[in-house]
């Protein structure tokens, strides 16, 4: 992982916390969660609190996230809200988190100023032990603590404030007033500092969890559909009435899901030729079948000529294993029909030549679905499922991971919306 971290392409954009009393506040959290506290006194979060250097030092890359279920978060700035979430089980966690920030915007700036939040991500359940567990979560509360309680204290105050305004004689009781300054010197005028998060709950809706090798779970109108290894606890035996069950390598009906409920786009002209996506296929498809065959082999400067040289060269290597053909001729097919005839095109190729409809509200989670079942176009498993990366990343050779990074640092990382833009045609703002 050394050359990831290199590359900030894991555990990047963090925010460093040094300040001493950022510290302080980040142990208290941890206290409150039963969790010893760190001697460190320099460490980095991402947007749920959660620190690679503490779940190192603890032993624990689970400390904010116990049975995997139940997300804890830590937050000591309303900065964190522009973070990304580093460490998760379940892939709405950063949506979840980006909207309990939005609508508890003015909170969060107030009570941060003085205290830190923490808390959980409420589920009513406990334990994932089968499907039927991550099926049962319909909505999310937001648990939401402060370590000096100053949620508590200005909801005190504001008690208060209400029995001074309604209660005849109540100016007349000093205690009441006395403690009344005191609470407010703590903090601070409530009338224009809203301390308590009102919006707490939130729908739970499509998702992956990284339970059970990985589930995708759909929400349609009156249908949902789980997608995942068939081995999983519950596969077909959790609400069968209800619930659609699609094997993971059965791609026939993974995209005729997909495509039968508006989430992709099929191959047409108009985009693929603006987007230079079979062109990106086809190079990734190169790249790791050299990577497989011929691991030494160092491709950081190789160009087009280089592999069109080396296809001609293993001819017969690039026939059996096939994409390369397979790809130009939906080239050439789509360049002068205008589209791909799919129903000619076997199963597994099928997810070779689309990518999630850019406006569709699953467009995040169905380019993750894809790039799992494109395993060769290691580009869109970094960009749309990066714990999938990271797993798949230990298998490389270290000649081919030099490789890998490389590309990610030069491709994607000085401009991130610009190539999701491009190849996936996300409109982002």
């Amino acid at each position: 992982m050394k050359r990831l971290l290199e590359k900030e392409l894991i555990f990047g954009r963090l925010m460093e916390i040094s300040e001493p009393h950022l510290v302080e506040r980040y142990n208290r959290a941890l206290s409150s969660f039963g969790l010893p506290q760190t001697s460190l006194t320099e460490f980095s979060i991402d947007m749920t609190g959660f620190s690679p250097e503490i779940a190192e030092a603890l032993g624990d890359p689970l400390y904010l996230d116990p049975n995997a279920v139940n997300r804890r978060f830590i937050i000591l700035s309303p900065a964190q809200e522009n973070l990304p979430v580093v460490h998760t089980s379940f892939s709405n966690t950063a949506a979840l988190m980006h909207q309990f920030y939005q609508e508890n915007k003015r909170a969060i700036h107030a009570v941060t100023i003085r205290d830190v939040l923490y808390g959980e991500i409420e589920e009513d359940v406990l334990k994932v032990e089968d499907i039927e567990d991550l099926l049962s979560i319909n909505e999310v509360k937001f648990k939401v603590l402060s370590a000096d309680d100053m949620l508590g204290k200005s909801d005190e105050l504001a008690a208060l404030s209400d029995r001074l305004m309604t209660v005849p004689n109540a100016w007349r009781d000093d205690d009441m007033l006395n403690r009344m300054v005191a609470l407010a010197q703590q903090t601070g005028d409530i009338r224009k500092n809203a301390l308590v998060p009102d919006k707490v709950v939130f729908r739970h809706q499509a998702f992956w969890a990284g339970h059970f090798g990985g589930v995708f779970v759909f929400v349609d109108d009156k249908a949902t559909t789980v997608i995942s290894d068939p081995a999983a606890p519950g596969f077909r035996r959790s609400r069968p009435w209800q619930v659609s069950y699609i094997a993971l390598d059965d791609h026939k009906r993974i995209y005729s899901f997909l495509a039968d409920t508006g989430r992709i786009e099929t191959p047409r002209r108009k985009w693929i030729e603006k987007s230079g996506y079979l062109d990106h296929r086809t190079d990734m498809s190169l790249q790791w079948l050299i990577g497989r065959h011929e691991p030494e082999t160092d491709l950081s400067d190789v160009d087009s000529i280089w592999l069109q040289t080396w296809v001609h060269r293993n001819a017969d290597l690039v026939r059996r294993d096939g994409t390369y053909p397979f790809l130009q001729t939906a080239r050439r097919q789509i360049a002068g029909q205008g589209e791909m005839a799919m129903e000619d095109v076997a199963a597994r190729d099928r997810f070779l030549l689309i990518r999630a409809d850019p406006d569709h509200p699953d467009r995040w989670l169905t380019n993750q679905l894809i790039s799992r079942l494109v395993p060769a176009d290691f580009v869109s498993r970094f960009v749309f499922d990066k714990q999938g990366f990271y797993e798949h990343y230990e298998t490389f050779d270290d000649t081919f991971r030099s490789f890998v990074v490389a590309t990610l640092a030069e491709m994607y990382l000085p401009d991130k919306k610009a190539l999701r833009r491009r190849l996936y045609g996300f409109r982002e703002d």
